[in-house]
């Protein structure tokens, strides 16, 4: 399951999750292009692993086959690190 996926299960548009987290549509549509990862303040990391209903593992290999669909190098040992 990728980025776009995680969230379509919930049934949330980008625009949902770019104003309960407090952070631009732009950047929720860029995680999902692989341009970007996720890179969140603490409750705002913790708001969007609820959100998604999902882990941080679950978290984690959504952004790497992101990467991987859209051709992009691996940035889950930054998310990780975050």
């Amino acid at each position: 399951m990728d980025m776009k996926e995680l969230r379509e299960r919930q049934k949330l548009r980008t625009v949902d999750v770019a104003s309960r987290i407090g952070i631009g549509e732009s950047t929720v549509r860029n995680w999902e292009k692989g341009r970007t990862i996720p890179k969140l303040r603490i409750d705002q990391f913790n708001q969007l692993l609820k959100l998604y209903q999902c882990n941080f593992e679950d978290l984690t290999q959504a952004v790497e086959k992101t990467n991987i669909t859209y051709g992009t190098t691996s940035q889950t040992q930054q998310l990780e690190e975050s």
